[in-house]
């Protein structure tokens, strides 16, 4: 427990109010005149002066639990710029509400694109996003650390920055995150000690990455003028092995010191993977500044998108807070954003009408009802697990059904959702200090089917908000119901001018009584706020509501006289001159309506849907803001001399209205472009005329393609006197003891990505009969197995299958006794399994060949010796500026032929669409020119497989190379993943590209691919940055290739 000193006593400030505030002591402090933090008052003064002030509050019904203190308290050891205390962040003195978004650059590897997503969150109102960094892409050989080209987090940084967007910095060292290993590198496999404890040979291992990745985050902080706010120790520290000592407060203290060692000042913030109180304030060593934990409340289960579980929604929010972190504000390090999808899954379409729409107004309400002040969704912006970073338990796609899609495109209706709800917030600042209360079916409504929060303000002066939903939070019924509002006039039951309101199925309200706008009050309003501006001397607000749904308001104004200046709204009005209420009454129809209330009093009223085309926009360098409906995204805007200038988007042609633009401004540019401008009332008006793009994309049948053979080690006569032998008689490997005699684990030998080679040498007895078999790659994966050029079998996988053991007859294979022979099995690695219990060390689990026997009719084995290859070099990795996971262990992989350049001229000529007729694995080569007009319009490039394993001819899979990048994986028996889009930086918009394929035929008939075409998404008018093409390293031959 935290504590307030005074001189050389200490005070628990919980002895002195209950909740922990102390917005009383507000008048000594400034009487004073000092800080609080450093009171130099006798501790019988203090607690003279409190009960003083306690009294006095008391007597005119103040209530000590509703007391905030705004000024004292704002604890942080290491610098003063980022500070807290029981209800949010201050950042330079001023409270901050933290809505926060995960974004993760190393799924985007193209640098000039992140200001791009950046904006599109800051457009949303968020103000910060958060941040994995992946140990396994930073440190592919131990004690060597790249940070370079796309991995560089500068130009993140820079680009948060000039967004106006601060960071959650969560560096790991283990970070979970639906990556390959958890974030872990393949090399961690030859730790001995359990990974994620204090085992001195794990901790040793962490240094060099934690000291350089710490050290360009602290370089980063706010405290050096960086984006970086807080910083992440560890990750869902929070459950281990039955039999491992946990939690482990030194191992945690460990990673907090490694960072303050590396710079880091700013707070520390936990995630708890739930509320259980794990290293949270006042828990002792290993404890962390702030306290957050995450939450998924309707888990990963897409198959069923429209089923939510009983008792799904969290209710004991506020009180776990309470209990487990009463001094920090409520923080929600990771809230459901989206899901997953496993291998065979339903894909991210799926997961987004799971957590869509519905799902935050519920759900993200009832965050709000709980008071939480910081609150990260996962994800915000899924991106790509390109080049073999993702884990086995998912595919190519990261989209998560999240916010953003994986495109970059804001078109799910969650986006414009999340819109108005964040706005809101932003636009309410007593929310931040309000107390929420206990949840009613009886307070504040007249139907036990209506559950309604409270959140009180701190007094009548201050707003108080009502988070309404049905007490059943999966209805999908309409309920009528009456609210019982108390409101500094006394309680109102509302509606006064109707019978009922309404609440439709899988909805959730946010009401308000006593809410300030720009200085004239709401006595209530039952529908929902979108903002409010002040235009000189009128002040604008914007309400919404469901179509065709009663709704009402009361403005606390004299003599209000109530005007309809644009719309047919159906409306009522009723003032009380007694009170100098003006009671508003209304129905929300499709078309926008706007009322004079007063003098300089203007609602606009809207529906949902058209409040979903509304943006509140800052008006650069300067405290204004503006409110603009009409395109498809807006990004920012300033004013000059000349007027006001927009950055935005559109996909359509439009009407584009600026409402509140400041006094004097009646020119309007868009897009550096000077438009046709009306002024109208309190708006610019002008027309956007959208004319779609000309522009041609190949069609990728009817290109040259070149082909290769990639499996050339099923033939006779291929050397492999370069690979690496498999003459390990013990492993380092904790997780999996040896069966066989010596190791064929590809991580003993640097090998920890993509797919995995074997060549088995065998002197054949002439009496073989059966081969066994176990291989391992993790969910999905698949395996094909050829004694010399004779293909024996292949498993062809399963998304819940990580190993396969099979036994094979291979009688008829009849060798001469004493003849060399060659075992060829192809293995797929998907990714290395996540690490997220300390003591079990899955990660660990290793990939490729885990046992083997070769059985005679004579009850005799024949030894087999083995050779294995990976990706060409191992953890001494060719292509330093795509990383070290992005190739695997094929022969046109270890050629380096996915990289442009590569010299096909002498391939045969063939296509992907021809195949190939037996089992095993082909390189398709082709190339093509792009000429888009890239540098207006933002147009989205997916390349499509016709998905049909039947008229393939067989299972297969395929590996997608775009200008050397590997940006696909499909399995075309498993599923789902049959779109790949791959963004601009990838592709080169504006010259020449590269496409590499492989195709492994896992069955006897082979295997074609159906079809495959490059389709172009919707053209968006952009005021993006441009976009610049990666520098890719080309083809040149490798030396020593084998």
């Amino acid at each position: 427990m935290r504590r307030t000193r005074c001189n050389s006593s200490y005070i628990n400030r919980s002895e002195l109010f209950p909740s922990g505030n102390l917005s009383l002591l507000t008048p000594i402090i400034e009487l004073f005149r000092i800080k609080p933090m450093t009171m130099r008052l006798s501790p019988s003064f203090l607690l003279l002066a409190v009960h003083a002030l306690l009294s006095s509050a008391l007597s005119f019904g103040g209530r000590p639990d509703a007391m905030v203190w705004d000024i004292v308290d704002k604890r942080a050891p290491s610098q003063d710029i980022v500070t807290w205390d029981e209800h949010s962040l201050f950042v330079r003195g001023e409270r901050v509400l933290i809505f926060s978004g995960e974004i993760h650059p190393f799924r985007l590897p193209v640098p000039s694109l992140w200001p791009d997503v950046l904006q599109k969150i800051k457009a949303l109102g968020f103000n910060c996003v958060s941040i994995y960094i992946d140990w396994a892409l930073l440190e592919g050989k131990p004690g060597e650390f790249k940070a370079g080209g796309v991995f560089n987090l500068q130009p993140f940084f820079d680009a948060a920055t000039k967004a106006g967007i601060y960071i959650i910095a969560r560096p790991g060292p283990y970070i979970n995150a639906e990556v390959s290993g958890g974030g872990f590198p393949g090399w961690l496999q030859r730790v001995r000690g359990t990974l994620r404890t204090g085992a001195p040979d794990y901790l040793n291992a962490t240094e060099n990455y934690m000291s350089n990745i710490c050290s360009i985050i602290a370089a980063a902080q706010i405290t050096n003028g960086g984006p970086v706010i807080l910083v992440q120790p560890e990750n869902e520290y929070t459950a281990a092995h039955d039999y491992l000592p946990f939690p482990d407060a030194a191992y945690m203290q460990y990673v907090i010191d490694q960072a303050r060692k590396a710079g880091i000042v700013v707070p520390f913030i936990s995630n708890d993977a739930s509320a259980l109180g794990h290293n949270a304030p006042g828990t002792g060593e290993g404890e962390v500044d702030i306290y957050g934990h995450d939450g998924y409340p309707l888990g990963f289960d897409c198959a069923h998108p429209h089923v939510w579980p009983t008792d799904g929604l969290p209710t004991t929010l506020r009180s776990s807070h309470l209990k487990q972190s009463p001094s920090t504000p409520f923080s929600l390090v990771e809230f459901q954003g989206g899901s997953f999808d496993p291998w065979g899954g339903w894909g991210f379409e799926q997961c987004s009408a799971l957590v869509n729409h519905e799902f935050e107004r519920v759900f993200y309400k009832n965050n709000y009802a709980a008071g939480v002040t910081i609150q990260n969704l996962y994800m915000i912006f899924g991106g790509t697990n390109w080049g073999n970073l993702g884990h086995p338990g998912g595919y190519t796609s990261y989209d998560y059904g999240s916010v953003i899609k994986e495109d970059r495109t804001v078109t799910r209706e969650k986006y414009s959702e999340l819109k108005l709800q964040t706005t809101f917030l932003q636009s309410s600042p007593d929310y931040i200090t309000a107390s929420p209360g206990q949840s009613s079916t009886s307070s504040y409504s007249d139907s036990p089917d209506i559950t309604v929060t409270p959140i009180f303000g701190n007094s009548t002066e201050n707003a108080s908000f009502f988070v309404v939903r049905h007490t059943n939070y999966s209805s999908l019924t309409t309920t009528k119901y009456r609210a019982i509002l108390p409101t500094s006039q006394g309680e109102k039951t509302v509606p006064q001018l109707n019978a009922t309101l309404s609440l439709n199925g899988r909805d959730s309200k946010i009401m308000v009584t006593n809410y300030d706008v720009q200085g004239t009050r709401l006595l209530y309003s039952t529908a929902e706020i979108f903002t409010h501006i002040k235009q000189g001397d009128n002040t604008i607000l914007v309400l919404y509501a469901e179509t065709n749904e009663y709704n009402e308001f009361v403005v606390q104004t004299s003599g209000g006289q109530v005007k309809q200046i644009r719309g047919g709204a159906s409306y009522t009005v009723k003032n009380e001159d007694s009170t100098g209420n003006t009671l508003v009454g209304w129905v929300a129809e499709s078309k926008d309506a706007i009322f004079l209330i007063s003098d300089h009093f203007y609602a606009y009223l809207l529906d949902r849907n058209s409040a979903y085309n509304y943006w509140l926009t800052p008006v650069d360098n300067s405290t204004s803001k503006v409110i603009i409906t009409g395109p498809y995204l807006v990004r920012s805007s300033y004013v000059d001399a000349n007027g006001l200038h927009i950055k935005a988007d559109f996909n359509a042609t439009t009407k584009v209205e600026v409402i509140g633009a400041p006094a004097g401004v009646r020119k309007l540019f868009i897009n550096g472009n000077t438009m046709v401008t009306e002024v109208s009332g309190l708006s610019l008006i002008a027309n956007v005329t959208i004319t779609l793009p000309s522009f041609t994309i190949p069609t990728l049948s009817e290109l040259t393609w070149k082909y290769t053979d990639s499996l050339p080690e099923i033939g006779e006569g291929f050397d492999d006197s370069r690979w690496t032998v498999a003459d390990h008689s013990f492993t380092d490997n904790t997780y999996q003891p040896l069966l066989a005699t010596g190791s064929t684990y590809a991580s003993d030998y640097g090998y920890h990505t993509g797919v995995l080679v074997y060549r088995g040498h065998f002197n054949a007895s002439g009496d073989e009969t059966s081969f066994s078999l176990w291989t391992q790659g993790g969910l999905g994966f698949g395996s094909s197995i050829w004694i010399d050029s004779l293909w024996v079998s292949s498993f062809l996988g399963s998304g819940s299958a990580a190993d396969y053991q099979g036994k094979y007859n291979v009688s008829d294979f009849n060798p001469e006794p004493g003849t060399p022979h060659v075992i060829t099995v192809v293995v797929d690695n998907t990714g290395l399994d996540e690490n997220y219990d300390p003591g079990y060390d899955t990660m660990k689990a290793p990939r490729g060949i885990l046992g083997w026997r070769l059985e005679t009719s004579k009850a005799t084995n024949t030894p087999i010796t083995w050779k294995l290859t990976g990706n060409f070099g191992g953890e001494d990795y060719m292509d330093a500026v795509r990383g070290p996971l992005n190739e695997g262990g094929l022969h046109a992989e270890r050629q380096g032929y996915h990289l442009p350049g590569t010299p096909t001229e002498t391939w045969v000529s063939q296509t992907p669409f021809d195949g190939l007729e037996g089992a095993g694995v082909a390189f398709y080569a082709t190339a093509f020119n792009l000429r888009l007009p890239s540098d207006q319009w933002d147009i989205p490039l997916s390349f499509a497989f016709t998905n049909d394993t039947a008229a393939a001819g067989g299972a297969y899979r395929v590996q997608l190379f775009v200008n050397g990048w590997q940006f696909g994986k499909l399995t075309s028996n498993i599923g789902p993943q049959t779109v790949f889009p791959v963004p601009e930086g990838i592709l080169n918009y504006e010259g020449g590209n590269y496409i590499g394929l492989t195709l492994w035929a896992l069955e006897a008939g082979g295997a074609k691919i159906p079809g495959l075409e490059l389709v172009a998404g919707t053209p968006v008018w952009t005021s993006r940055d441009a976009v610049k093409f990666i520098d890719n390293p080309q083809w040149v031959e490798r030396e020593g290739v084998y």
